[in-house]
């Protein structure tokens, strides 16, 4: 069952400041700096690929189509990382933010499923690895795709 997320609205109870709607409205979805640097990194391999393929389930971040393999770089909050710990810390907006990231969370599952229903591999990174050691995730879809060859 889908978990049910309220609408982030003043009539439902939540609040906010003008300043953090501003930073809200600044988080973009796709082409983040993990992202780019990645891809850049995998294109100076020889490597090609597809990006934010929308008509795929989840729309990966990136994909090989001859490959058949998906990649996401997933944003460590919301997409839940260290999740029983991190949700703890939560103060503010709890009734919005905690179904919310959950729901996030069911969706990464149910499309990691229907790509691998349909052929793909999937390999997702926590955005923290994409910062602290990128080679290393360039080398773990390297290794995949040497073993679809």
């Amino acid at each position: 069952m889908s978990i049910q997320v309220q609408r982030f609205k003043k009539e439902n109870g939540f609040v906010t400041t003008p300043q953090r709607s501003m930073m809200m409205k600044s988080i973009r979805a796709a082409e983040t700096k993990p992202e780019q640097f990645l891809r850049k990194l995998i294109w100076n391999t020889g490597l090609r690929y597809r990006k934010n393929v929308k008509k795929m389930p989840g729309r990966p971040d990136i994909v090989f189509p001859k490959y058949k393999l998906a990649v996401f770089i997933d944003g460590d909050f919301w997409h839940g990382f260290n999740w029983l710990e991190k949700k703890e810390r939560i103060k503010t907006n709890r009734e919005f933010w905690i179904p919310k990231i959950e729901r996030n969370m069911q969706r990464d599952r149910e499309n990691t499923e229907k790509l691998v229903q349909i052929g793909f591999k999937v390999i997702r990174f926590w955005e923290h690895e994409v910062k602290n050691d990128a080679y290393a995730c360039v080398i773990r879809i390297i290794n995949k795709l040497k073993s679809q060859e």
